[in-house]
């Protein structure tokens, strides 16, 4: 373990996700519980208590003058934060927190307080994918990645939708006392192993609404419903009744890919949960529907750039472990 306390500081506002505070918060009180030393305090910008998004009122601890200088600074999000301008004084809180902290980091919406902040010049940052695109127009000169968890630049660490904080906050934990650590607290909180940071915010299926093409919706229905299925072109544009060539024309235009693109996606999610499940690599592979351990393997090289072994030594479940 690091030697002496850990001191987190979390800035909270009028309006923020309660979730984005106590995810994160729960994973440090967790490492607490295995022998590691982290001090948490709850900052707003003038000391005074705020209303969470679901009306529960949280007390802070001190004010942001006041407040000392923290190892970790977290800036939870909030539902306002993508459509309207930041607090100049929320702003200016998270400022000079930054200055003194040792990393600095947000959760989900929290990354346009980074932004007003002017923490996020010329970095690399990532929020909701539903505000991606709000975040980049608002900081032009920050480089958006609209499909990461979580994305690190430096000492400075953005995360997407709520959830993702969890995963941020073990990622954290990782970088301080070790993967077992981190794992061990996984396991106790029930959760998986930290996703990697580059890993999509949500599966294939989800990407999007459903297509408008009845076409594309039975395309799409067939390769859910059984991925380990023949779901070669030939045979996705005879089980609709198009040639082949229309099929693909119809993929790229709506869906901005290829039927064979889209077949690999599904199936690279599946074996994604089949092995945060605790299966081995050759059984993912087969279960997915991938014709060997060596496709998956490319696939998975091509998505997240590491091996089906590597991603499921690092980012799987604990389940099997003893």
């Amino acid at each position: 373990m690091a030697a002496g306390p850990h001191r987190v500081g979390v800035l909270v506002f009028d309006g923020m996700k309660l979730l984005d505070l106590s995810g994160p918060a729960e994973v440090f009180s967790e490492a607490n519980r295995f022998g590691a030393d982290y001090r948490l305090s709850i900052v707003s910008a003038d000391g005074s208590p705020v209303s969470s998004s679901i009306g529960m009122r949280v007390p802070a601890d001190t004010d942001a003058q006041a407040a000392a200088a923290y190892d970790t600074l977290v800036v939870v999000g909030g539902d306002a934060l993508p459509d309207s301008p930041v607090d100049p004084a929320l702003g200016a809180a998270a400022k000079a927190l930054a200055h003194r902290a040792g990393r600095v980091a947000s959760v989900c919406t929290g990354a346009f307080v980074l932004g007003a902040a002017g923490l996020l010049e010329g970095r690399r940052a990532t929020t909701h994918w539903q505000h991606t695109d709000a975040l980049a127009r608002r900081c032009p000169a920050t480089r958006v990645e609209p499909d990461a968890l979580f994305v690190k630049d430096g000492a400075t660490y953005t995360s997407a939708g709520v959830t993702a904080g969890i995963d941020l906050a073990l990622a954290l934990l990782e970088e301080d006392h070790g993967p077992a650590l981190a794992r061990r607290v996984a396991r106790s909180l029930v959760v998986y192993m930290q996703r990697a940071g580059g890993q999509s915010q949500f599966s294939a299926s989800l990407q999007g609404p459903a297509p408008r093409t009845p076409v594309l919706r039975l395309v799409q229905e067939a390769v859910q419903g059984d991925p380990t299925a023949d779901h070669g072109l030939e045979s996705l544009a005879a089980r609709v009744r198009v040639s082949p060539r229309h099929l693909t024309r119809m993929f790229r235009t709506e869906l901005d890919t290829t039927p064979a693109k889209y077949v690999e996606l599904v199936r690279f999610d599946l074996a994604k949960a089949l092995l945060d499940a605790g299966h081995n690599a050759t059984e993912a592979a087969t279960r997915s529907g991938f014709s060997s351990y060596e496709s998956l393997r490319r696939a998975f090289a091509r998505h997240l750039g590491l091996s089906p072994i590597r991603y499921q030594q690092r980012f799987a479940t604990t389940a099997r472990e003893s």
